[in-house]
């Protein structure tokens, strides 16, 4: 099966016959790679992460004053983590997508 998507990239105007079984296995093997593209892309997203100051500056291309600003305008909120300042980068991704 992946020989055949192999060799489909490689000579994408090539004439093939499949049988309907072979072209099926084909079908089931795209939908599952798809699947789990889909499921890492999910996880990926829904796992939260703290970025430090300095990160979160360069990220929303502001100076660290701007930071200190928003906190006290509640704007944008750090939370303490072992003793460190960081943020929730889906309250980064917030301001980031407006």
């Amino acid at each position: 099966m992946t020989d055949l998507i192999k060799l489909a990239k490689e000579c994408p105007s090539i004439n093939l016959t499949v049988t309907a079984g072979e072209l099926l296995e084909v079908v089931e093997y795209c939908v599952q790679t798809t699947r789990k593209e889909l499921e890492q892309q999910i996880t990926d997203a829904n796992t939260e992460t703290y970025p430090s100051p300095d990160q979160v500056a360069k990220i929303l291309d502001v100076d660290k004053s701007t930071l200190w600003r928003w906190r006290k305008q509640e704007y944008l909120v750090p939370i303490e983590v072992g003793g460190k300042r960081r943020y929730r980068m889906s309250d980064v991704k917030k301001i980031l997508e407006g």
